[in-house]
């Protein structure tokens, strides 16, 4: 070495002794932080992929604890439909023990009363206080709003449907067959007559809700007849009507009530000699009878029970095939679940009917990472108030109140006890029903997302974070590389020292 001016081995030691130094600094950064990537230039591509996957970790915790706020509230709401239900079990006592009227005076029966009364204005204070952060949850509150409703559509009932942000779902109803009652037609030509006075004319009519066996003497009308069979309408689920017809003057017996597991059975036990047949309505509209020979049977050649099944409608409810029993059309997917109760007339017309719309409401629960459609949940929540326990049918749970028509002191308690069995089986459907969205949805909603929050921490440690044993030899690398070049340029920045030895 001639030259003092440029110590090119002291610039060279410089230079690595600063590339070892700054190795040394990212390994104790790293250590430190205990993160492999502290900023953009350790790794872009990781920084990247580790930000998404930060991103996604903390979707997929919002979403669990949206999850466990969901079923928080339904809990709440379960609470308070647990003791509707408890309370909806006391008033079917009474009404089953008021209906001994025989054993109770009337003072007894007015105590029932206020019991009953007492108990609708608890049912009614409960559905309008449960509530969870001020939000009342048994009022209606998360209720769908319906707009549009087609007088075709009797009743109808919405557990859950996904509407879009400001968005509303048109409800429509196809109807591909038309539901029908059981029903048998008797010709007998006017009023019965049989071959000689001691004879009788005894049938045994049978249908969903039981049997009962009448006997009729020769010369009675069909008004009587008809009037004897509907006295036990309730009884046997058959109602009877005198009709006339291609196959003649006669009777015709229906089903009270539509559908598949109803039907119409006349089993003839003694002819008594009178002349006549039994038909099978028509099963595309039962209001006609059925004119082919071979569909009638003589009284004379009856020898089994005959039998007439109701049919249950056939819809198709935007573009899916509903199941059906009777007039009522139901079908269950991920984007509605709805039943519609049709008017016989709507369930008998092979038509399409526009049911309604639904314009917006329902508890509306985001369980998954993203905000869309397809990552919501919505449940329908009625109101349980007394005023709409119960269907349109027989009733609704107000009407036990006093001075209303089926009250326990003077009104009728066959109607009373049909409006509580309704309004138990209403208030049971929607427990079970957010039992099962607690169970299948909201569990199985947590565990899956906690398998992903798992799976995504691993994925995004993986990238971002330090491998401690790794970094660990890297440091100690760092440390004697420095060392090592610190002590190099010592001797490159002593070496043009030995130019002096030429100037001696």
């Amino acid at each position: 070495m001639s030259r003092i001016n440029t110590n090119v081995s002291s610039l060279i030691g410089q230079r690595i002794l600063g590339q070892q130094n700054s190795n040394l600094n990212k390994s104790l950064e790293r250590l430190s932080t205990g993160l492999a990537i502290n900023r953009g230039a350790d790794n872009p591509a990781g920084l990247i992929a580790s930000e998404k996957l930060r991103s996604e970790k903390a979707s997929i915790g919002a979403a669990i604890g949206n999850a466990e706020r969901a079923d928080q509230v339904v809990n709440i709401a379960e609470g308070g439909l647990q003791e509707v239900n408890s309370l909806l079990l006391e008033v079917q006592s009474l009404v089953g023990e008021t209906a001994n009227e025989a054993g109770l005076s009337t003072e007894e029966r007015q105590a029932n009363q206020l019991q009953i009364d007492s108990i609708l204005q608890t049912i009614d204070r409960i559905s309008s206080t449960t509530s969870f952060q001020g939000t009342k949850l048994l009022n209606g509150t998360y209720d769908f709003n319906i707009t549009d409703q087609d007088t075709k559509v009797a009743d109808y009932k919405i557990n859950a449907a996904k509407l879009t942000y400001n968005g509303t779902r048109d409800v429509s109803v196809v109807v591909t067959q038309s539901a029908q009652r059981g029903g048998l037609y008797l010709s007998t030509g006017g009023a019965l007559d049989l071959t000689d006075s001691d004879s009788r004319f005894r049938f045994e009519v049978s249908g969903a809700k039981g049997s009962r066996e009448f006997t009729f003497a020769s010369g009675t009308t069909l008004a009587d007849i008809v009037t004897a069979v509907n006295t036990f309408s309730d009884v046997t689920g058959v109602s009877a009507a005198t009709a006339t017809a291609a196959a003649g003057t006669g009777l015709s017996f229906k089903s009270t009530e539509f559908g598949s597991t109803k039907f119409v059975q006349i089993k003839l036990n003694d002819d008594g000699g009178q002349t006549g047949s039994i038909v099978a309505l028509s099963s595309t509209n039962e209001a006609t009878v059925s004119t082919t020979a071979g569909n009638r049977t003589a009284f004379s050649a009856v020898t089994n029970p005959i039998r007439d099944i109701g049919q249950d409608v056939g819809a198709i409810i935007n573009g899916i095939s509903a199941t059906a029993d009777g007039k009522t059309a139901r079908i269950n997917t991920d984007f509605l679940d709805l039943s519609i109760q049709l008017t016989t007339a709507g369930a008998q017309t092979l038509a399409t009917i526009d049911a309604f719309t639904i314009s917006g409401g329902g508890a509306k629960f985001n369980l998954g990472p993203n905000v869309d459609i397809s990552n919501q949940v919505s449940i329908g929540v009625g109101n349980v108030a007394t005023r709409n326990l119960g269907n349109i049918t027989d009733g609704y749970l107000s009407s036990l109140a006093s001075g209303n028509t089926s009250n326990l002191v003077n009104g009728d308690l066959e109607s009373a006890q049909k409006i509580v069995n309704s309004a138990i089986d209403q208030i049971s459907s929607l427990r079970g029903r957010l039992g099962a969205f607690q169970k299948n949805i909201v569990g199985a909603t947590i565990r899956s997302l906690g398998v992903a929050l798992e799976n995504t921490s691993a994925a995004e440690s993986s990238i971002r974070d330090t491998d401690f044993a790794a970094q660990t030899a890297e440091l100690t690398r760092s440390q004697i590389l420095v060392s090592a070049s610190t002590n190099v340029l010592a001797i490159a920045n002593a070496q043009p020292r030995s130019v002096l030895q030429l100037l001696q």
